[in-house]
């Protein structure tokens, strides 16, 4: 055969992954091919493939006779929406999409060339683990990429797509890139499958039950976002990717925006006047994001707050927002985790952060208590007291005790602090003040109900309101709610050429 022969027919070979019968078998599982996913996420015509044809290296157990070009994932370059983005797209048809030795190096050439170019890295995962044939050096090759996901966390942006069964090591990459998207059904992830688990613990439990997309959207938060299918899921990386620089060194994006009328009418009566009804916050997070931008992350957990990107006059913002219309909108360990997370990403790629607040305090109790509120709820403290991007808040409602200092206040560093005149600041709500402050005063009295009932007027008229954090300048602007979207376009657009001076340090030890 002529030399461009043996190359097409190579080509050829590698373009069949496992075979027809595999591919067919992957198809009928309701799942695409690597290449089929790489063909979705990649504009058309511009994805560089690196590494067709290397072949593992194993001669035990027969697997001499059994190679296919690619090992089982394939790897390159290309643009998402413009955009230069590397790629690894694991393919089932071969091994199970296994790690060997040489599968593990092509993710690693990879992840290097993303890291040194500046650009995002997208894992399309659907691995079985690592190749048990190959022993330590496959459990190498997985360490390999832990490593330098490590390294390029906080550089540039690494997103993760499972998209069938990941287990053992190829769960633990996932896990240290910035978002996981999993789809509903066909992927799964654990540490230990279904049957390791029945032998171990005797519990009998399904895959999607231990670690299908439901489980860990909604119970673990290990997944940030779920998709119905591949499709839908992959068109969702490309819409995550736009709200997100290149890289740690590059500006968050800003969109073009023709400002119009901004006033949110809807705003001005959104605050039930019953003060312990809930609202929804989503509600208010559209009316000052620019019209159908707000994209939510880990929606099914920890639903008392609610975080996501969208874009405010074009630009791109971090929010992280209480929700009255779930537990009150009070901090746990779980909220307190899922936007400590949060903020720490916006942070590290230049994201602004709005920070909406209506919170009554921390979650008491027992199992609050015993599984370390303390240390989860001083994670989301960290993260905002350390973030050096622009941060706006508004206080819509409640801001009691603690959970006031933590929500962006003004003592941590947020650089503009807006209420609402339905805002109420205190070190606790009226009823529990009224009854610690006055109580001697109050079991002197005949009608105590009574008395009661004036001495918590009494507090609410003096500290439950805005205006004295306001005259200690701890509010910067008492605002009319309609007006808080054109405040935010100008405030945001004030603070693009924000710099702070941080001390010199390694790095700082947050409350892990």
């Amino acid at each position: 055969m002529k030399p461009l022969e043996i190359l097409q027919q190579k080509q050829q070979q590698a373009l069949k992954g496992g075979g027809e019968h595999r591919i067919e078998s992957q198809h009928k599982k309701g799942k695409l091919t690597a290449r089929e996913r790489i063909s979705l996420l990649m504009d058309e015509g511009s994805f560089e493939e690196i590494g067709m044809f290397v072949a593992h290296r194993s001669k035990d157990f027969g697997m001499e006779n059994e190679v296919y070009l690619g090992d089982g994932v394939v790897t390159g370059y290309g643009t998402v929406n413009g955009r230069l983005t590397y790629v690894f797209s694991q393919d089932f048809t071969v091994f199970g999409g296994s790690l060997s030795e040489t599968h593990a190096e092509k993710i690693c050439k990879i992840m290097d060339l993303a890291l040194q170019n500046g650009a995002p890295l997208i894992g399309l995962n659907d691995s079985g683990g690592a190749r048990i044939q190959e022993g330590v050096v496959s459990l190498g090759g997985y360490a390999d990429i832990f490593h330098r996901n490590v390294k390029a966390s906080g550089v540039i942006p690494q997103l993760s797509a499972i998209m069938g069964p990941c287990a053992g090591g190829a769960v633990y990459s996932p896990a240290i890139t910035d978002f996981i998207s999993m789809v509903e059904h066909t992927s799964y992830m654990f540490v230990t499958g279904p049957n390791v688990v029945k032998t171990v613990t005797h519990e009998t439990v399904s895959s999607e039950e231990l670690g299908g997309a439901a489980t860990h959207a909604s119970r673990s938060g290990v997944t940030h976002f779920t998709n119905p299918n591949e499709v839908a899921c992959i068109d969702h990386l490309k819409k995550l990717l736009s709200y997100i620089p290149q890289n740690c060194e590059d500006d968050a994006p800003v969109y073009p925006y023709e400002a119009g009328e901004e006033y949110r009418a809807k705003l001005d009566a959104i605050i039930p006047e019953n003060p312990n009804q809930p609202y929804d916050i989503k509600e208010v997070i559209e009316e000052v994001v620019d019209a159908g931008t707000f994209l939510e992350v880990h929606k099914d957990y920890a639903e008392n707050i609610v975080v996501g990107f969208s874009l405010i006059g074009g630009r791109s913002v971090g929010v992280v927002a209480n929700q009255p219309a779930s537990m009150a909108g009070v901090l746990d360990i779980n909220s307190s985790k899922k936007a400590a997370r949060f903020v720490r990403f916006c942070d590290a790629f230049n994201i602004p952060l709005l920070v909406l607040v209506d919170v009554p305090g921390f979650l008491p109790g027992t199992d609050q208590e015993w599984n370390g509120i303390i240390t989860n709820g001083a994670k989301l403290l960290y993260a905002l007291s350390e973030a050096t991007v622009p941060k706006v808040t508004v206080i819509t409602r409640k801001a009691y005790g603690g959970a006031y200092d933590v929500m962006n206040s003004k003592h941590i560093g947020a650089d503009l602090n807006y209420a609402w005149p339905s805002a109420e600041i205190a070190v606790m709500g009226a009823k529990g003040a009224a009854e610690i402050i006055f109580k001697n005063e109050i079991a002197a009295v005949a009608d105590k109900e009574a008395k009661w009932k004036e001495k918590e007027m009494e507090y609410m008229e003096k500290f439950a309101n805005p205006y004295g954090a306001a005259a200690r300048g701890f509010i910067d602007e008492v605002i009319v709610p309609g007006a808080t979207r054109s405040k935010l376009i100008r405030a945001f657009a004030m603070l693009e050429n924000k710099v702070v001076s941080t001390p010199r340090r390694k790095h700082g030890n947050i409350p892990l």
